[in-house]
């Protein structure tokens, strides 16, 4: 019996390649929790095109919008999972919902293996170009003095919205709106003062000095914003608060189909042509493969977890 128990150890050994080797056999579904033309929808397309032309299997992209991203997320953990079904998560979907819902119907660590990070989302702190303060010292100091209202567009700018009150002291109060159109059409009509929102979503206002960039919540300054400093240099190391997305699949996919898919997701990513596609929509390409991104998506949880918790911020 023991021999029967070693030999079909070492097939199981000889198979697992094979199969990845195999992988695709049949087209592969990726799981986008957002509506189409939102910049999750436009990366994950962007991957689907050059991951169809490397497998020989077309990747469709299902949206599955709605429901703060809980449908679109289920759907991928309920797949069969053998890699035939990606989804495409972001920091909304697997880090800030878990540290908001109280009866999430999926965990982050005990459902997905991380695959490969994909992009990071830049945040930056905008002002009304009429606005009586220029930089973030001079920001943090009015709001100690009188009521400053800030507006922001999503749960997840929401918590960077709070860490950022938490780390600096700041006395800003909330405006929560539905998206960041709503929230830059108030900004600009001068309906409120200050912003948190996206590069992506600001930057052609800011270069247009419609809004004045006070601070971006990005480790290092950005290529697209070299003047605008970083909260973490102006006084607060280690702060950070970005947005981010990366490829998930079930827990139970083979560890070879896992490894296959982020070695292919890789070679997309530092494709200089792919990059600069990425950059001109506002989003940074994260090319953490799977340990480092399991690293990262972890300690993220936990960040959202204890600031979601410190602030009271629930969503139930």
């Amino acid at each position: 019996m023991k021999r029967i128990a070693c030999l079909l150890a070492a097939a199981l050994v000889l198979v697992a390649p094979a199969f990845a080797q195999e992988f695709p056999t049949k087209p592969v579904r990726m799981v986008v929790a957002f509506p189409p033309g939102q910049a999750t929808d436009i990366v994950a397309r962007l991957f689907a095109e050059e991951l169809t032309k490397m497998w020989g299997n077309q990747v469709i992209v299902d949206n599955r919008a709605g429901g703060a991203s809980v449908p679109g997320t289920m759907a991928g953990r309920n797949a069969t999972p053998d890699g035939h079904t990606i989804t495409f998560a972001t920091s909304s979907s697997i880090a800030v919902n878990p540290a908001i819902h109280s009866n999430l119907p999926y965990d982050t660590a005990r459902d997905f293996a991380m695959v490969h990070g994909v992009f990071t989302v830049p945040w930056v702190i905008v002002a009304h170009p009429t606005a009586p303060y220029n930089t973030l010292k001079e920001l943090i100091d009015a709001s100690k003095k009188s009521t400053i209202s800030w507006g922001y567009g999503a749960s997840s700018l929401q918590l960077g919205a709070e860490l950022f009150k938490l780390r600096t002291g700041a006395q800003l109060v909330g405006v929560p709106y539905k998206g960041s159109g709503p929230a830059t059409t108030d900004l600009l009509g001068g309906h409120i003062p200050l912003l948190l929102d996206t590069v992506a979503a600001t930057l052609p206002h800011i270069k247009a000095a419609r809004m004045k960039a006070i601070a971006t919540m990005t480790p290092k300054r950005m290529p697209l914003l070299p003047d605008t400093p970083t909260v973490a240099e102006l006084g607060y190391p280690g702060f950070e608060a970005e947005g981010w997305g990366g490829m998930v699949v079930p827990k139970a996919t083979p560890k070879a189909v896992v490894t296959k898919i982020s070695r292919d997701v890789a070679k997309v990513l530092h494709q200089p042509a792919i990059q600069k596609r990425m950059l001109d929509r506002g989003v940074v390409p994260d090319t953490r493969g799977p340990e480092e991104w399991t690293k990262f998506v972890h300690a993220e949880l936990v960040k959202w977890t204890d600031v979601a918790k410190r602030a009271n911020v629930k969503a139930d």
